[in-house]
């Protein structure tokens, strides 16, 4: 005689995986994730553009902690240089940081996350 009512597996369609080792998986997660959101907040990440002519210093939360530009690259008849050594610099910097990010959070491996 067949069985009737119920779910596959006859766990609720877990697979036979215990909806409180599920929870507690979960929690763990989670646990790991607000870990590794502060170890990246807490880190700091260097750039260097024009042949170490700038350098630049941001946080693992994406805020410009320093700037340095040597005496040398200020030219004031070409500012736009300046400025576009400037911005590649920062660009750079935030790249590592995203680069940081995908790397320590790809580790869990939830769909929609990253």
């Amino acid at each position: 005689m067949a069985k009737r009512g119920g779910f596959p597996g006859g766990m609720g369609g877990f697979g036979g995986m215990n909806i409180n080792n599920l929870m507690k998986e979960a929690k763990k997660m989670q646990a790991d994730m607000e870990k590794s959101q502060t170890e990246l907040a807490n880190k700091d990440f260097d750039a260097t553009a024009g042949g170490g002519a700038i350098s630049v210093k941001v946080s693992g939360q994406k805020v410009i902690k320093e700037i340095k530009i040597q005496k040398d690259v200020v030219d004031p008849d070409d500012v736009e240089m300046l400025e576009d050594l400037i911005l590649t610099c920062i660009n750079e910097a935030l790249r590592k940081v995203d680069g940081a990010q995908a790397e320590q959070f790809g580790k869990f491996n939830i769909p929609g996350l990253m």
